[in-house]
């Protein structure tokens, strides 16, 4: 198999044994950028997720989506041969990943203990549930218990109602985007000092991070932040706001102020001012710590937005150089047109199919080694080429396959 020829991480090589999607799309987006990455599935079926949200006359959107542009190479693990094809490829590797139930890589000859032999300079990501430390350590884990355990309901959730997960894996992509930078940050030190190192992290690290300065100052309060249509920060001095409100067509828009002379800017660009004044409100620093008035405000906010049209509240604030945007569904962000101009979506041929399909495109641009989306491989797709790359002759591989070895 050729290394490929886009991309700033040409000539690093990943084998993956990892499944679902925090632990696949680490290696996703290492594909996208060039690196040469192998996915380890099993003969029979290979990763489950190659099953999941089929849609009709398309591919899994799941499947697809976290596993695009790295190679597929079905191995037996439970096979000593299968073991020793996997040592081989290691032994060529930069990093490998697993994300199996803590316990499983080492009872299946992958941990990090024996394939440190196989490659001194190897980096082995981990990434587990609920880390290796704690009392649940042993547990499996998903994208759900992390957003339970970590405390992100709360940051979405609404005054008197239930709180829920959301909908959106946000605990496995912050897993993915962590485990990405992490394993980069273990290559680079391997590369310098000819040592490589395991790379633990779960979902519930991960999801705590990504909570980011909200937690620390609910620590530092040992107070729940107030949640629900807005959030009020700072102090009465200088009070700040981010607060979500609907036009009188009900499409919602949300606008951030930073200090006092945000306020005024903004209430006069929406031409509120002289209502916000009459009412009390000209210093919005007197809803700091006062439930009370905080909602009476919002009220009275609610009845001025309803009485015109989103796109006309949201110009008037950027005119004013107030940071403002309409909240879109995913279907209008999938439309919006900054997200088009930089490409985080855009549009790949797939030919199976015969259709040319809207896919997620990359977050970073760079100068001189621009990313490249590709699509997930059928399963086994390069077992071929890549035992043809380890020395085993087209016969062997044809005995291989024949006894499910691969």
């Amino acid at each position: 198999m050729s290394a490929s020829s886009w991309g700033p991480l040409q000539g690093v090589k990943v084998v993956s044994c990892s499944t679902a999607q925090a632990g696949t799309v680490p290696y996703m987006l290492m594909a996208d950028l060039g690196a040469d990455v192998i996915k380890i599935e099993a003969p029979d079926g290979g990763d489950g997720s190659r099953r999941m949200t089929v849609l009709p006359g398309m591919p899994s959107t799941f499947f697809e989506t976290n596993n695009r542009g790295v190679k597929s190479v079905t191995l037996n693990l439970k096979s000593p041969e299968g073991r020793a094809i996997l040592h081989k490829l290691v032994a060529k590797a930069d990093i490998f990943g697993q994300n199996f139930r803590p316990g499983a890589a080492e009872k299946n000859g992958f941990g990090w203990d024996e394939l440190r032999k196989v490659n001194p300079k190897l980096v082995y990501v981990s990434i587990s549930g609920y880390g290796t430390r704690g009392p649940n350590g042993h547990l499996p884990g998903t994208d759900s218990m992390a957003q339970a355990l970590g405390g992100i309901a709360e940051a979405y959730s609404t005054p008197g109602q239930k709180m829920r997960t959301g909908i959106a894996s946000v605990a496995d992509e912050s897993t993915a985007m962590l485990a990405f930078g992490g394993a980069l940050a273990a290559l680079t030190h391997a590369r310098t000092t000819g040592v490589g190192q395991k790379v633990d992290l779960s979902l519930l690290g991960s999801l705590v991070r990504l909570l980011g300065w909200t937690f620390t100052t609910t620590m530092w309060r040992n107070k729940n932040p107030v949640t629900g249509q807005a959030r009020i920060t700072g102090t009465a001095e200088r009070p700040g706001i981010s607060a979500s409100f609907n036009d009188r067509d009900g499409k919602p828009l949300v606008f951030q102020l930073t200090g006092p002379d945000n306020w005024t800017d903004a209430m006069m660009a929406l031409g509120f001012h002289s209502r916000i004044k009459a009412a009390g409100f000209e210093n919005l620093g007197v809803i700091i710590d006062n439930d009370a008035r905080r909602e009476e405000l919002l009220a009275l906010l609610d009845d001025l937005f309803a009485t015109g049209t989103r796109d006309d509240w949201v110009a008037r604030l950027r005119e004013a150089d107030i940071v403002s945007a309409p909240i879109n569904t995913m279907l209008e962000a999938s439309s919006d047109p900054d997200v088009l101009a930089n490409g985080y979506v855009t549009e790949i041929d797939y030919p199976k199919h015969g259709k040319r399909l809207k896919i997620h495109g990359t977050p970073w641009q760079f100068s001189e080694t621009p990313a490249k989306p590709g699509i997930a491989p059928e399963l086994g797709n390069h077992n071929d080429a890549a035992l043809a790359e380890l020395g085993y002759s087209a016969a062997e591989i044809k005995d291989l396959r024949a006894r499910k070895v691969i």
